[in-house]
């Protein structure tokens, strides 16, 4: 109802003597981000001016946050790992759930690629030479049928759903929104644009699509909501042409760090998780 209409019906109710009910003015939403670097955004300006996180104030929470209106909590930290929720960071930084109240109404979560070890091991995906001039990182990390990420992966999930069963217990009326992780290097690649072979780039983009579907299990079960990034960033990966991308490649074309989203990605993800805290 409009101002001035309801203005109008006060008064005539006033006149004939009914009872008016004024509008309560609805709580501020409470949004806590809980999550790793693709949340926190290292050197996506601007920066926090506390560097131990390297997280941006247009990072996804950030911008959800404003479409939203909510009170954001942003705990985010680069290279957290699960066990960041629930103990100190660095021997300071306080638990990331320790940000959590019972009157929170909505988290987010991005977390699992630091606990697979899987950036660690991109690295070694480096080949500045075509084949066969190097070494294969998916030959090296598969060989005798050895799959030590994917075990990672598989030892990490009982954890992860843990954690998202203490978010649960210590924010009860919360909306909990889990993040997975972007489609960072489309099929077969783009040597020598990004300089990672062909087979190596396919088995790097299937460990963090395991992650995310890792995730996404763990939230489904536990009637959390499942937000996916990778369909959002296809055709906007590393190997995009620098105007096109959300996920920067090896040497950056934009102001944020290797192999993370930058500002247009944050953008698309903030959007994203302020439809589904919506829906």
């Amino acid at each position: 109802m409009r101002l001035g209409k309801w203005f109008k019906a006060v008064s005539l109710a006033l006149a004939v003597g009914v009872a008016v009910t004024v509008p309560a003015q609805a709580a501020e939403l409470e949004y806590v981000a809980l999550g790793d670097s693709a949340a926190a955004g290292p050197l996506v300006p601007n920066q926090d001016p506390n560097l131990l996180c390297l997280r941006s104030d247009h990072d996804y929470p950030a911008l959800a946050a404003k479409t939203l209106g909510a009170k954001l909590t942003d705990v985010s930290c680069s290279g957290a790992v699960t066990a960041d929720l629930t103990n100190l960071r660095f021997g300071i930084l306080a638990p990331q759930l320790d940000a959590l109240k019972p009157s929170t109404g909505l988290v987010s979560i991005t977390m699992g690629a630091n606990d697979s070890g899987l950036f660690q091991q991109a690295l070694s995906c480096l080949n500045l030479l075509p084949e066969p001039a190097g070494i294969s990182c998916a030959d090296r990390l598969t060989a005798g049928g050895k799959d030590p990420l994917g075990d990672s992966i598989r030892a990490w999930a009982p954890k992860f759903g843990a954690a998202l069963d203490e978010i649960h217990a210590r924010a009860p009326r919360a909306k909990i929104l889990v993040t997975g992780y972007g489609t960072y290097i489309r099929h077969n690649g783009c040597y020598p644009v990004q300089p990672v072979w062909a087979r190596d780039a396919n088995y790097l983009q299937s460990v963090m699509d395991l992650i995310s579907s890792t995730a996404r299990k763990q939230a489904e079960a536990r009637g959390a909501t499942f937000v996916d990034f990778a369909s959002l960033t296809v055709g906007h990966d590393i190997c995009a042409a620098p105007r096109d991308r959300y996920l920067e490649g090896l040497i950056p074309a934009h102001a944020a760090a290797p192999l993370h989203p930058n500002a247009r990605g944050m953008a698309v993800f903030g959007a994203a998780i302020a439809r589904a805290a919506g829906s």
